[in-house]
């Protein structure tokens, strides 16, 4: 009976247990849900508004905001060490002095409120600012006018109840746009990129004055940006900023600004692993970087600069992009909206700052001429004396009261207790000395002031405007754009990669790659470019460089593929399958599917590649055709000229060659280009070449032409065009270069200080040349690179009548290095150019622009069954045109004559 009774206790244990275990758990999962939907919710909101977000009100966060407020109640004017300031600010921030520290240099470091001493660490290079303890800080000149008016600020209790700190600090600028702001929060972000003072401040005048404005945004390091895609700063804009690279010598790159948000030493670290990658060349870099940002790249021998330039663009961080997030903290809220709109709501917010300040000084000077106007009439009428019998304080007042109620007519308010409170306190040696002339003088005074502000109040937006116009001109100076506005072109990265491997061959067995080291060398290459393969069969393809890939076998060309290349052409003779005629073409290949075959002869099983041969510069070559002895075959042996044909796309059928078997085609000699001269363009907003008709026309270039360059500086040059050509930021002449036009010039020579005139032809091209002395204060005042120039010299004496310079009667044409002719010792205002003298320029020997005698075009003009026609060699006409009407017109003879088919030969 007792084992029954312990075990049935036993069984309520465990039940009591498993229920309890079960309710534990349902209140666990209840408590977890809990504090996912509101601690977590309340966490994220608390990162979001206390601590990652700056305020739309005043443009900083809650750190920064204690930062300046800790830095108002200690400031004295002398500096405090910034360990101080920070233990300060953290009777009003709830967190660490790191935290505090590393803000604060933040802030710092953006040179606008806060005046340093000390080691405040460097933007440039990245270093760190010294410990706090070793630096030393106050509110600048700027913080102190700008940021702070107790009388205007809102304020609430501290973190623990024991001070009080501003909600938002009255900050009459557009700070939050000046300084910039990044912060990551929980699910949220911002991003705002800091705009030029100058132009904030400009861009608020316009705004106030009703035009619209425009805002970039600028940066302390410099540098170049494009600025097409800023999209006003809002989600999905883009910015993309270069470094500012320029070539010192043909060896030797310099780096003298850096794009925002890196540092020299992570720049130097990206172009040194783009090295070590193969991406690009490079011998050493030397980092002269202190004040200002120097470093040299030092390029190796047989490197183009221009050529790195682009590299250093394409591969390291010399060029970064920025993706902006405007971001901000507007009642308690985020708002993501433009940076246009941020500058409207701060120009409108200083506006209302302004107006609350004139109120409370009006309301001031008004409380200041009442209270001065009742101590005269006090005084004056000696109502003080009415007090002597009164005993208590009641009677006091009701005495002074009723004394003062025939004078106070005039006042603008009724008099108050505290009012006759105060005209007690006035202490008989005031009432002695009082002077009621002063008195009167002083409130009146008072009244022009008043009228002043009231004027003010009444034309708000001049006055704000007037404002902002004080700002720039008292702390504008320094504060110009340190970021070149410019218009980027497109880099594409195969083009200016450097050859990092080496491209081997299997022709036979079809494979090819940078593995297949026992195999046929092709070039050296870059692991990213793509490679055109041609078999024998008469495919094509272009695959990726690769360890190793199958392409097909019978290779029979491969080299590195340049899309868009139309300068590259192909002749290909082939046989279409097994019994089919032979044909020829002419075709550049400009874009394909990568990894795909194409078929270039008629896609009949059987065809093969007779002849094949790629021209770089569009090249025609002369062959020899050599046919089988068959039948009643006559002519076995004939030439064809490349040139004779058009270059088509790669897909037409081609033109005939013969029905009968070929043997052979051999290479007779070599041929001419029949391209027409390139035009080239140069856009001025992007500072390039180009043959996409952008900008403006430069002329006609074949292969042997090349470009005039000069600079300010005095140097010239005559050399290739190239697509990739940089061009220094001095540029003052570009152009065809015409080598037996003279070019003239009028400059001073800093160590004889005068002025000289020479004129010079350009001797050896692909050299930079001086053309004028190398002495620092040598400068050049005009060039000329019209044949018979003319040009005005304006002194600076107004004594001196202008002078007119002809060139061509003045000096003789002499060497690059030649002093010149002196023009004169006497100061020159300004050179202007005339209008120059008449010259016949010689013509220019034109190249006949071959046209081709396209077999297809003839058959389509025939009618269906003419027979093909033999190339006769009696037919000896230069003219392309006559040529081409006599073979149609030999044609329809032959056709009518009906010669049998067997005796008749195709075209060639």
């Amino acid at each position: 009976m007792s084992e029954e009774i312990n075990e049935n206790e036993h069984e309520e244990e465990l039940t009591n247990e498993g229920e309890q275990l079960e309710s534990l758990q349902e209140e666990t999962i209840t408590k977890v849900t809990g504090m996912y939907k509101e601690w977590f919710l309340d966490y994220a909101s608390y990162v979001i508004l206390e601590r990652a977000v700056p305020s739309l009100e005043d443009g900083l966060k809650p750190v920064q905001r204690r930062i300046m407020h800790s830095m108002k109640d200690l400031d004295d004017g002398r500096y405090n060490k910034v360990a101080n300031i920070v233990g300060h600010t953290m009777q009003y921030h709830p967190h660490g002095d790191a935290s505090i520290a590393d803000a604060m240099v933040q802030i710092g470091q953006k040179e606008l409120l806060i005046d340093m001493q000390g080691n405040w660490g460097n933007i440039l290079t990245g270093d760190r600012a010294a410990a706090s303890r070793y630096i030393e800080a106050r509110l600048s000149k700027f913080a102190l006018d700008v940021v702070f008016n107790p009388k205007t600020t809102d304020w609430k209790m501290s973190y623990d109840g024991r001070r009080k700190e501003p909600i938002d600090l009255p900050v009459k600028f557009p700070l939050l746009l000046a300084q910039g702001a990044e912060g990551i929060a929980v699910g949220l972000s911002t991003k705002i990129l800091p705009h030029n003072f100058i132009e904030l401040i400009d861009a608020s005048i316009k705004y106030l004055k009703g035009r619209s404005f425009k805002i970039i945004p600028d940066f302390l390091t410099g540098g170049i940006a494009d600025f097409t895609n800023y999209s006003d700063g809002k989600r999905g804009g883009k910015v993309r900023v270069r470094a500012k690279i320029a070539q010192l010598d043909k060896k030797t790159l310099v780096i003298n600004e850096i794009p925002f948000s890196t540092t020299t030493t992570s720049l130097i670290d990206s172009i040194l692993k783009a090295n070590d990658k193969g991406k690009i060349k490079i011998k050493k870099i030397e980092d002269n970087t202190a004040a200002e940002v120097e470093i040299l790249v030092h390029l190796p021998p047989n490197v183009s600069p221009d050529k790195s330039i682009d590299a250093l663009y394409a591969f390291t961080n010399c060029e970064t992009s920025i993706s902006p997030l405007a971001c901000t903290i507007e009642n308690n809220t985020p708002v993501f909206v433009g940076v246009s709109e941020m500058l409207k709501h701060s120009t409108d917010l200083t506006v209302e700052l302004l107006k609350k300040e004139l109120e409370i000084q009006l309301n001031e000077l008004e409380e200041q001429w009442h209270f001065s106007s009742l101590e005269r009439i006090f005084i004056e009428n000696r109502i003080y004396r009415d007090i002597e019998e009164e005993e208590t304080w009641e009677g006091v007042i009701e005495a002074i009261d009723k004394g003062l109620k025939p004078f106070i007519k005039h006042l603008k308010r009724a008099i108050t207790v505290e009012d006759i409170t105060r005209l007690t306190e006035i202490r008989i040696k005031k009432i002695s000395k009082f002077d009621i002339d002063k008195a009167k003088q002083f409130i009146e005074g008072l009244e022009d002031k008043i009228a002043v502000v009231k004027d003010y109040l009444a034309k708000l937006i001049e006055y704000a405007i007037d404002y902002f116009k004080r700002l720039k001109d008292t702390y504008g100076k320094g504060k110009e754009r340190k970021t070149e506005i410019r218009i980027f072109d497109d880099i594409v990265a195969s083009k200016v990669a450097m050859n990092n491997a080496k491209l081997y061959v299997n022709r036979e067995e079809g494979f090819i790659g940078t593995s297949l080291k026992r195999d046929e060398f092709v070039t050296d290459c870059s692991d990213i470019d793509d490679v055109i393969i041609f078999r024998k069969d008469g495919n094509m393809m272009v695959t990726k460089v690769d360890s190793k890939t199958f392409v097909g076998k019978d290779i029979i060309y491969i080299a590195i593929f340049k899309k868009k290349d139309k300068r590259t052409v192909y002749n290909f003779m082939y046989k279409d399958g097994v019994k089919g005629a032979s044909y020829m073409k002419r075709f550049n290949v400009t874009s394909v599917t990568r990894d795909k075959e194409y078929d270039l002869a008629n896609g009949n099983k059987g065809s093969k590649v007779l002849y094949f041969s790629a021209n770089l510069n569009g090249e025609a070559e002369v062959v020899t055709i050599n046919l089988r002895a068959v039948g009643s075959v006559k002519k076995l042996k004939w030439d064809i000229d490349f040139a004779d044909l058009a270059v088509k796309g790669r897909a037409v059928r081609g033109n005939t060659i013969t029905k009968y078997t070929i043997k052979s085609v051999d290479f007779k000699s070599e041929g001419v280009s029949t391209l027409k001269p390139r035009k080239i363009w140069f856009d001025d907003a992007v500072q390039r070449l180009n043959v996409d008709e952008r900008g403006e026309l430069l002329g006609e270039f074949r292969a042997e032409d090349k470009l005039l360059i000069i600079t300010q500086s005095g140097k010239a040059k005559a050399v290739k065009p190239d697509v990739a050509m940089h061009f220094e930021d001095d540029m003052i002449v570009l152009e065809k270069w015409k080598s037996n036009k003279p070019i003239s010039a009028i400059y001073f020579d800093g160590e004889k200080e005068r002025y000289y005139v020479k004129r010079f032809l350009i001797e050896t091209s692909e050299k930079e040349e001086e053309f004028i002395s190398e002495h620092p204060k040598s400068k050049l005042e005009i060039i000329a690179t019209d044949y018979r120039p003319i040009a005005e010299v304006q002194y600076s004496k107004r004594s001196l009548e202008n002078q007119t310079v002809n060139f061509e009667e003045f000096i003789a044409v002499k060497g690059i290095k030649a002093q010149g002719n002196q023009l004169t010792t006497e100061k020159i205002k300004n050179v202007n150019l005339l209008e120059s003298l008449p010259f016949d320029e010689p013509e220019e020997k034109k190249v006949e622009e071959v046209e081709v005698i396209d077999e297809e075009i003839i058959e389509e003009k025939l009618p269906i069954d003419v027979p093909t026609i033999e190339k006769s060699s009696t037919i000896e006409i230069e003219d392309k045109e006559a040529k081409k009407k006599a073979l149609l017109k030999k044609a329809i003879e032959k056709k009518k004559e009906n010669t049998d088919d067997d005796t008749q030969q195709s075209l060639f």
